[in-house]
């Protein structure tokens, strides 16, 4: 065979060969342009083109590739009378729609992510949950979207199956009725938003305590005081009470304080020096309930209660306050020669001489 008619007889391989070469070229370049105008991006302030060209970085190489290796294998089909060309177009669509699916919920997550990040770098509030309720929403509606058009690209008919869901839907919904009750009862957690990732939240009806870190679609995770994680059902929530102290507006002081009952004439002066003390202090909200009274004759003790609201919504500064306040009573106790009652017995004794004469 002459030479001339062999170089023209395997053209193809060498066509193969350069397309594959190409290829591997175009995506390097592009890979570094990507990369250098990701660079350039970071420098503005704006977040939009970081995450555009930072969720692009992985698609857009492997979307050179898919075009690049579907022209070699169309080469090689052509040449070759191979059955493996009738599948190319339909292989090449299908990796297209990954490659858009895979985008977009790249940059849905960084986008999530770097927006929260940017308002809380300028101390900003954020709703973290309805950022994350959009979120999973966009994800969702892509993940559906992109497998009915892999179903089309197929050949699968989509209104055959849309069909087929509707009869199958009572039946898959009995059998997921709980997965289903979770779906609809995180739907009205983010809606609603009776509490968000942050807060701390409790139950009076079932041992549910803690701060909330995250509200997926099927369950809740609190994590405990004692740094254990719960995983609540949502499903739970839409039939409770739930408390949400983390949006509290004050911190009750709500203390009975005895004192004992030789020191009864004591009392009100006690109670008014209690009551300026409380009326004088910054860290009590003057224009919340305050009261300062006699409550009761009890057993051992002449008892007042102190009712008032702090300023401060933080635990542990809210304690800080009450142990101060606490102090100062004891000490207008002390400097008025009065004590704090503790449980005593007293016992009478009557005709104690009478008693002596007959022993």
């Amino acid at each position: 065979m002459p030479l001339d008619e062999i170089f023209f007889r395997y053209i193809w391989v060498l066509q193969v060969s350069l397309t594959v070469l190409f290829t591997l070229l175009l995506a390097v370049l592009l890979n570094k342009a990507i990369r250098h105008f990701l660079a350039k991006a970071e420098l503005s302030p704006n977040i939009l083109d970081d995450v555009l060209l930072d969720s692009m970085t992985g698609p857009t190489r492997w979307l050179v590739w898919l075009i690049g290796l579907y022209f070699a294998a169309y080469i090689i089909g052509k040449h070759t009378e191979s059955p493996i060309s009738d599948l190319l177009e339909t292989a090449r669509n299908l990796g297209i729609i990954v490659l858009v699916t895979w985008f977009s919920l790249r940059f849905s997550k960084k986008y999530a992510g770097r927006y929260v990040g940017h308002k809380k770098s300028q101390n900003k509030s954020v709703d973290v949950t309805l950022i994350s309720l959009f979120g999973k929403l966009f994800r969702a509606a892509v993940i559906v979207i992109s497998g009915l058009a892999i179903l089309q690209t197929m050949g699968i008919s989509i209104a055959g199956l849309l069909a087929f869901g509707g009869v199958g839907g009572l039946a898959v919904g009995m059998a997921a009725r709980d997965m289903l009750a979770n779906f609809f009862g995180g739907l009205t957690v983010y809606l609603d938003q009776p509490f968000k990732v942050g807060d701390w939240i409790r139950s009076p009806e079932k041992e549910i305590e803690g701060t909330v870190e995250d509200i997926g679609w099927r369950r809740t995770v609190i994590r405990t005081f004692d740094k254990r994680p719960l995983y609540v059902p949502n499903a739970i929530f839409t039939n409770i009470t739930v408390e949400n102290p983390s949006r509290m507006s004050h911190r009750r002081i709500y203390e009975t304080i005895g004192v004992r009952y030789d020191d009864i004439g004591k009392v009100e002066k006690i109670i008014e020096e209690v009551r300026i003390l409380l009326e004088a202090s910054k860290d009590i909200d003057q224009k919340q309930t305050l009261m300062v009274n006699l409550n009761k004759f009890n057993h051992s003790s002449v008892d007042f209660f102190i009712y008032a609201h702090t300023t401060t919504t933080v635990w542990t500064k809210f304690h800080t306050i009450k142990e101060g306040i606490l102090l100062e009573i004891a000490d207008i106790i002390n400097r008025n020669d009065a004590d704090i009652a503790f449980p005593t017995t007293t016992i009478h004794i009557s005709n104690l001489e009478k008693l002596k004469q007959t022993s």
